[in-house]
């Protein structure tokens, strides 16, 4: 399936990726994965109101990364040099940060396929963050790939930070907190 395939399909209330070609169904998130992404959506959308600097964008709102792989991260981060790629209904090209919360249906394919994409198509950083077990998994980019920055959980406690949001401290307790 093209792009072009991609957008032209009728709305079935169902969330849909096209990862290199083949169209992908997104299962409904569950409640923990909600509360997880309006916390982080919360606190960064309320960094950059503060700042300025760029914009956090949540599911659903497509990410075309390429004409055979539109993703749908559960969040997005485009600073404002960026900012050229966000578009009336969805982003064409690769955000400063994507950000998925993993569920039992989507667990391999954002720890795997689409870090590797994210990777490819000149993200600089992917947070992978876990509510099965509280974890939060941090990869920045150095030179072409990602490395694993940090990994974070609530047993050690600890704060996700990035170079590219000076200032931003986010508690990991607080994130996986009920």
């Amino acid at each position: 399936m093209t792009y072009e395939e991609f957008i032209a399909l009728p709305e079935d209330g169902k969330r849909y990726e096209l990862i290199e070609g083949e169209l992908v169904l997104n299962p409904a998130p569950v409640t923990k994965h909600q509360r997880v992404l309006r916390k982080l959506l919360t606190r960064l959308d309320r960094y950059f109101e503060e700042r300025g600097g760029g914009e956090v964008f949540c599911t659903p709102y497509d990410v075309v990364l390429s004409d055979e792989t539109i993703v749908e991260p559960d969040l997005l981060v485009v600073m404002s040099e960026r900012a050229s790629i966000v578009r009336e209904k969805r982003a064409h090209g690769a955000p400063n940060i994507t950000i998925e919360i993993l569920s039992e249906g989507s667990r391999r394919r954002d720890e795997v396929t689409k870090r590797r994409l994210y990777e490819q198509h000149g993200v600089d950083e992917y947070w992978i963050v876990d509510p099965a077990i509280d974890v939060v998994k941090l990869y920045r980019r150095m030179g072409t790939g990602f490395e694993p920055a940090v990994e974070l959980n609530t047993e050690s406690g600890g704060a996700i930070t990035s170079p590219l949001l000076p200032g931003f401290a986010l508690d990991v307790n607080f994130i996986f907190a009920e």
